[in-house]
């Protein structure tokens, strides 16, 4: 992918005259280049600071008061209430409650910063501290292109969405579930999944935690990539264990977070919250239930095995309260980031929200703008690992192609933004105002004949030519140079090298554990997809709240 961003490169020398056919000659060069992969983010820039002293100790103080006299529920897992028996918390049913500081002591074996370890070690990524990781979309059923439009994804769209987080050099990790396969059995397409991450690309990625047994099979597995050992001494895999907000933890999530906390690798606790229908309507009441949330599930993380990483996360929406429908983009999520991401810090521990969210179903104007309003906070509040960073379409049911690399050439202006001003002798620039002097220009001059190339960000994107030159390309849109760009892309992709011996070992695990167990498929029915299914039972449920009917007074 052709994303730009050369201020790591050394700038590249340009004679003073410019040759006959320059601009043409190097519109070419620009979209046959292959920019290096960029590191993950490490920001220069001051994070937002939103909240006081007083006002962070009121959320914190009603953060414990909701473990001490509230509780949070840990459902059907006997092993788990025993644990917290053990550690000294009160449990009575399945209702836990936690005498004051219990969860924080716990967090203190947490560490504040990590490496998730890639099998090629130059994409290893630091998760913590003042760096910001980007991982693609995350769960959609659905796909959307603008050749084929809205559709139900397929295993070939997910290796096609890995190798485009692969070939991105805004991207730094491959992330999970970029999209759902429903063309493969329920119970079996995490093996699928899992192998492309590793085949299609070398950067580091998620496990399964829809089931503890996909969990303890995406363990094998990068214990066949990387060895037993460096696995058990080593974070190789993050994973994403969503409390079921308001204030409970199922047994798939607690059976996910033990298999992966007690083998050492990274958790994501992170409540998922559509303001108004799963947690109060205020952003404080928000930040006090998703702090006391993130307290019980990272320090159950920290019972399992002290010392496992673990991040305080956060997925906060509003919602619309004449449909119950989630909202993106609007000022209180982005409230609600910025107050989290201050308490994680507060916590020690590193934090993960934000990405590039929309609830536009197509690659418009909305879904321009929400994403936006997301992606900078997302920089600005200190994010240390952003999910839905690229691809996220339809309020997260749909992963889109165009909307990918349309999030990617964001995610590289991001990178070039968090690098803050150049106080360099080159970004003084003093030699140039001295050679231009008063009344003259400075296209001429040494300093940016030397520094054109890499001075300014150029988008993958974005059409800057005269309107006339616009016309004779086409009239384009935005979305029509998506869709030339990722075909492009997947056109030029080359497999990263793996081990021969690694890909039969794990082929033949794969095939062992798909024939000892028989095919089982979800309904294809978008009303029963767990997504859809929960946003209507909230949207009915506000409905019947506001004496609403489809969205008007009943």
């Amino acid at each position: 992918m052709a994303d730009s961003h050369q201020s790591s490169a050394e700038p590249t020398k340009s004679p003073r005259r410019r040759r006959s056919g320059g601009m043409d000659g190097r519109r070419a060069l620009r979209a046959n280049r292959r920019d290096p992969q960029m590191p993950a983010i490490l920001r220069k820039i001051s994070t937002v600071e939103i909240l006081d002293e007083e006002g962070l100790a009121l959320i914190e103080a009603n953060a414990d008061t909701i473990l001490q006299e509230i509780g949070i529920e840990f459902r059907e897992d006997p092993e788990a209430l025993q644990m917290w028996r053990d550690a000294g918390a009160d449990v009575q049913g399945e209702r836990v409650r936690f005498p004051k500081g219990l969860c924080r002591k716990l967090i203190e074996t947490a560490p504040s910063e990590f490496t998730q370890f890639a099998r090629n070690p130059e994409r290893s990524v630091q998760i913590g501290g003042k760096t910001t990781v980007f991982a693609p979309v995350y769960g959609p059923p659905f796909v959307r292109d603008l050749d084929g439009g809205r559709r139900y994804a397929t295993l070939e769209d997910f290796h096609n969405f890995v190798k485009l987080a692969y070939m991105a050099p805004a991207i730094h990790h491959s992330g999970g579930t970029v999209c759902e396969p429903v063309d493969v059995p329920v119970n079996k397409r995490h093996l699928d999944m899992v192998m492309a991450h590793i085949k299609y690309s070398d950067k580091p990625f998620m496990g399964s935690v829809t089931d503890p047994d996909r969990a303890e099979d995406s363990v094998a597995m990068v214990k066949l990539l990387f060895g037993n050992e460096f696995v058990d001494e080593n974070c190789v895999l993050i994973n994403l264990i969503n409390a079921n907000s308001p204030m409970v933890f199922d047994s798939t999530m607690l059976g996910a977070l033990k298999v992966y906390a007690k083998a050492g690798q990274a958790t994501v606790v992170s409540p998922f919250i559509l303001a108004g229908a799963m947690s109060p309507v205020t952003v404080a009441g928000t930040l006090t239930q998703i702090l006391a949330e993130v307290l019980a599930g990272a320090a159950f993380s920290q019972l399992c095995r002290p010392g496992a990483p673990v991040v305080f996360g956060t997925f906060a929406s509003s919602i619309s309260m004449q449909s119950g429908a989630p909202t993106f983009g609007t000022p209180e999520p982005t409230l609600v980031l910025y107050g989290a991401g201050q308490l994680a810090r507060r916590l020690g521990i590193p934090f993960r929200s934000g990405g590039s969210l929309c609830g536009s179903k197509v690659c418009d104007a909305q879904s321009a703008y929400e994403s936006a309003q997301t992606l900078m906070p997302t920089l600005m509040g200190g994010v240390n690992f952003a999910l839905h960073s690229a691809g996220w379409l339809e309020g997260g049911l749909a992963s889109s192609y165009e909307k990918f690399v349309m999030d990617c050439d964001q995610l590289a202006m991001m990178q070039r933004f968090a690098e803050g001003i150049d106080l360099s002798e080159t970004g003084q620039a003093m030699s140039a105002i001295r050679e231009v002097g008063p009344g003259s220009h400075y296209l001429g001059c040494e300093h940016t004949q030397e520094n054109f190339e890499s001075a300014f960000y150029r988008s993958t994107i974005a059409d800057n030519n005269s309107y006339e030159q616009w016309l004779a390309d086409g009239e384009q849109t935005a979305e029509q140079r998506a869709n030339k760009l990722w075909k492009k892309m997947l056109q030029e992709y080359e497999a990263p090298a793996l081990d021969q011996g690694i890909e039969d070992s794990l082929n033949d695990f794969i095939a062992r554990k798909k024939d000892g167990m028989e095919d089982a498929f979800a309904p294809k029915d978008p009303k029963k997809d767990a997504m859809a299914r929960s946003m209507k039972i909230r949207s009915t449920a506000m409905q019947q709240s506001f004496g609403l009917k489809d969205g008007k007074p009943d």
